[in-house]
C-alpha cells in the first residue's frame, strides 16, 4: 500500500525514532508498504519517520537505472559507526518534493543495524549509498536536509516550502 510522504513543515519529520523491538508481520507490511511508496515517488531512500512513524527504521534502493536489478536494503536500528573522508551531493528528499541541494556529508560510512528479521551487520559504504545511509539516518534523528544549509538557503528552502505547503492546502 502506497502511504503519504510527510512533507516539510510537518512536525512529525522533527520527532526522533524509537528502537524497533518487535520483528513480526506488522513490520514486514511496514517495509513492503515503505518500498512501494519510495518506489512510487519515486526516490533512493524512505524513513519511516517520514511516514509519521517513529521508529527506527529506513529503507534504501540505489539502484537507479532501469535495467539494474532491485538492490533492496534495509536498515532497522541503525547506527553510524564510522565516517571517512568529505564528499558534497546534490540531494533530493521525498519530504522536499522538487527541490535539490548541495549537502556536505562523510565519503565513506561503516553502518550496524538489523535487517528484516532482526540479524545484525555491518556494512562499509560509499558513492551514493553512504550519501542515503547518512541522509535517512538524519531522519531518524529528526534532523533534515535543511538543517545542513546556511542560513540564507535555509530561508529560500523554508520560504519555497510553506508556499507549497499553502497552496496544497488551497487545493
Amino acid at each position: 500500500m502506497i502511504r503519504p510522504i510527510l512533507c516539510y513543515p510537518d512536525k512529525r519529520l522533527r520527532e526522533p525514532g524509537n528502537d524497533v523491538e518487535e520483528f513480526d508481520a506488522e513490520l514486514h507490511a511496514l517495509i513492503d508498504d515503505m518500498a512501494e511508496t519510495m518506489y512510487a515517488a519515486p526516490g533512493v531512500g524512505l524513513a519511516a519517520t517520514q511516514l509519521g512513524i517513529p521508529k527506527r527504521l529506513f529503507i534504501i534502493d540505489v539502484a537507479t537505472d532501469e535495467d539494474e536489478p532491485s538492490d533492496l536494503r534495509v536498515f532497522i536500528n541503525p547506527e553510524i559507526i564510522a565516517a571517512e573522508g568529505e564528499t558534497t551531493f546534490n540531494e533530493g528528499c521525498l519530504s522536499f518534493p522538487g527541490l535539490r541541494e548541495d549537502i556536505d556529508r562523510a565519503e565513506r560510512v561503516t553502518v550496524r543495524a538489523l535487517d528484516k528479521d532482526g540479524n545484525p551487520f555491518e556494512l562499509e559504504a560509499d558513492g551514493l549509498l553512504a550519501i542515503a545511509i547518512q541522509h535517512e539516518n538524519d531522519h531518524l534523528d529528526g534532523k533534515l536536509m535543511i538543517d545542513h544549509l546556511s542560513v540564507l538557503r535555509r530561508r529560500l528552502m523554508h520560504r519555497a516550502m510553506m508556499k507549497r505547503a499553502a497552496a496544497d492546502a488551497a487545493q
